[in-house]
């Protein structure tokens, strides 16, 4: 959409990126930015917890699910065993690494914890660039720099940048990690991209172009993924899944020729939906976690380099990668709303 803008003198009044403190609660003073994309679409990008985002409206409507805590200020206490889940507050992009992905593991002589330790690390702002409709600007963008590491090493950095459109229902997150120390760095990377109601509903469907999977080896996984269809429509909430029970299976999905994989889901009694893309040569794998149980409705596409088994399952398959002294290694995805299922694929 272009806007005239003879018909406001505030861009705000269209759209754009707002600053602000948590005053309340565990996440006081913690650092938050608001994306309104002027398209029906706002986010919140939590700065204290990796420039992840947490909370997602299309048109007032959530896309994503809220844990019961909600935000928290970013801990380094969170970063053993499984505290990560303590500190979990759902929301549409949770980054998991950058050191390891999956369950808590020993593995080289080091005691890793669920999910690594990104979500609790805090992003240093480089920039924000605001939409400018007077100067024909509308793309807007947040970047910031998240550092890990200790003295000695393993010192990672990454640079994320997260892009939206005026008048686009779209988020666009590029990024970029550089070994800043002196010896290679094994690395790992994952994207919880969480979905709740009311785009996650009974009948909800997963749409993406499936040509194998590998259910993970637990029983609940072994059982309820068979088929390739199997998971294909989210179940209404069920006492079955209380506590921590759970689904979860690799995809080996099918990409474009353009080499990108589309996933997303899609609300037929509602008429939208969403639709994730990212590149197939950065995520080699894709989860697939479902979980309805009542009050925790919530289901994920995960593009991932490693796996979530823990670190020691990751080395002994050969699923670490390792960043050299002085290079990068670049992750580009896009997430966007649909109203059409054909948007997806």
């Amino acid at each position: 959409m272009i806007h005239n803008s003879d018909k406001f003198i505030n861009p705000a009044q269209v759209g754009g990126v707002q600053q602000y403190l948590f005053d309340n609660g565990s996440s006081r003073g913690a650092r938050v930015m608001e994306v309104n994309t002027g398209a029906g679409l706002r986010y919140r990008v939590l700065v204290d917890r990796g420039l992840d985002i947490d909370q997602a409206f299309m048109n007032e409507q959530s896309l994503t699910f809220l844990s019961h805590r909600g935000p928290t200020r970013g801990s380094k206490a969170y970063d053993q065993g499984l505290d990560w889940l303590k500190s979990f507050p759902g929301g549409l992009l949770t980054s998991c690494g950058p050191f390891n992905t999956g369950a808590p593991a020993q593995d080289a002589g080091v005691a890793w914890p669920l999910h690594g330790e990104h979500s609790n690390t805090p992003a240093e702002i480089e920039s924000i660039i605001q939409p400018n409709p007077r100067a024909r600007q509308y793309e807007m963008s947040i970047t910031g720099i998240i550092r890990y590491g200790a003295f000695y090493g393993p010192n990672l950095e990454l640079r994320r940048v997260i892009r939206s459109r005026l008048g686009e229902p779209v988020i666009e997150v590029e990024d970029v990690f550089t070994n800043v120390g002196n010896h290679p760095v094994e690395h790992a990377w994952l994207l919880h991209v969480n979905f709740g109601y009311p785009l996650l509903d009974e009948g909800t469907e997963f749409v993406c172009r499936i040509q194998g999977h590998t259910p993970r080896q637990d029983p609940s996984s072994q059982a309820y993924f068979k088929n390739l269809d199997d998971g294909r429509f989210f179940p209404a909430p069920s006492d079955e899944q209380a506590g921590d029970e759970h689904v979860f299976r690799y995809v080996q999905a099918q990409s474009e020729p353009d080499g990108q994989v589309r996933c997303g889901l899609w609300n037929a009694k509602r008429g939208w939906g969403i639709v994730l893309t990212y590149v197939a040569e950065q995520f080699p794998r894709l989860g697939q976690w479902m979980h309805w149980g009542k009050h925790e409705y919530v289901a994920a596409w995960e593009p991932m380099t490693a796996g979530v088994e823990g670190r020691d399952k990751d080395r002994s398959r050969g699923w670490l990668r390792v960043i050299a002294p002085g290079q990068q290694q670049s992750y580009c995805y896009s997430i966007r709303v649909v109203n059409q299922r054909n948007q997806i694929l």
